[in-house]
């Protein structure tokens, strides 16, 4: 991917919030990002971060009360000015989701064929023969056995690893530009997520996809992506190359994130290391930095101000405090 392409997505000050617009509760606070055609992007943070809610502003998939402010600019045009007839041309069609749950995605009532073949009927204009056809060669490229006989299966029938093959299959069957896979290897055993990691990297370079990972798993999002955000209480806390902020995280909560990783340099019956607390309710994040009150370096500057993003190396940081900045930076 170029580094000067120019983006495919570029979402700028992303805000979502509910309730009393004098007093709102924010879900997604002034997120900005941008996406190069076939780039790879991962977005992390414990559950009621704001992961899906940000993906699901960007499909136009939020509830009726949620408010948005912001712009979402796809291919040129900014998709928050869309009506729900402009968003159907859009769902599917130029930007494919792989959502969280399956089980709850696909329609129990409707063999799985039948609902690959939806899309292709919808927006490609195929008669049933034709988009059936299709269904079947996704069924097959997205490496569920025996297509011919699972085609007219329900998703009931089938396994999780194959559901989520199914979920991927109806995600790509309208050859989207952009694929937002969200928690993609969630509730699958080990052995599952691995194949399902694999599947997705060859579909992107197979498709030449823009791909948006939503994870709580680092080790899908350091196998699939080149850049990461990180959020928490909406907001993005660290931002930087995949690897490169991996490596050497400068906020304390992606230092958190990384502690507390199954497996990271524990003897056996050691306990893991936790971020202390839970992710507070919307009503009940501080003014300032969000992750004020888990944090073990917090002060009263943290918990009143929102502190600005702060360059560490090759990422951005908004912390006050950010490990590894170079003397003589943000005070």
């Amino acid at each position: 991917m170029s580094e000067t392409a120019s983006p495919l997505i570029a979402v700028d000050r992303l805000a979502v919030s509910f309730g009393d617009p004098a007093r709102p509760l924010a879900a997604v606070r002034q997120v900005s990002f941008t996406l190069a055609p076939g780039g790879t992007l991962g977005i992390v943070g414990e559950s009621g971060s704001g992961k899906s809610m940000t993906a699901r502003a960007l499909i136009g998939l939020l509830p009726e009360s949620a408010r948005v402010s912001g712009t979402v600019a796809f291919d040129g045009r900014d998709l928050l000015a869309n009506r729900e007839r402009d968003w159907e041309a859009v769902r599917g069609r130029q930007i494919g989701m792989v959502f969280q749950e399956p089980m709850t995605a696909l329609n129990p009532a409707h063999r799985i064929g039948d609902q690959i073949a939806e899309g292709l009927i919808h927006h490609h204009l195929l008669d049933r023969r034709a988009a059936r056809a299709e269904a079947l060669r996704l069924i097959e490229r997205v490496g569920i056995a025996r297509g011919r006989e699972r085609i007219d299966a329900y998703p009931h029938e089938l396994s999780g690893g194959q559901r989520q093959r199914v979920m991927i299959a109806m995600a790509l069957a309208c050859k989207p530009s952009l694929l937002i896979a969200d928690e993609p290897t969630s509730a699958l055993d080990v052995t599952i997520q691995a194949q399902i990691v694999e599947l997705l990297s060859e579909l992107r370079a197979e498709y030449g996809l823009a791909l948006i990972v939503i994870s709580h798993d680092l080790g899908v999002i350091a196998d699939l992506t080149e850049r990461t955000l990180i959020l928490y209480g909406g907001r993005v806390m660290e931002e930087g190359g995949t690897s490169a902020l991996f490596r050497a995280p400068a906020h304390p909560y992606t230092r958190g994130l990384l502690a507390a990783r199954p497996g990271r340099h524990k003897a056996k019956g050691e306990h893991l290391d936790a971020i202390p607390g839970n992710v507070p309710a919307i009503a009940d994040f501080p003014p300032g930095c969000p992750f004020f009150g888990r944090c073990t370096d917090g002060t009263e500057r943290c918990r009143l101000q929102v502190p600005p993003p702060v360059a560490v190396g090759d990422s951005l940081a908004r912390c006050w405090f950010p490990q590894g900045q170079a003397s003589g930076g943000q005070a």
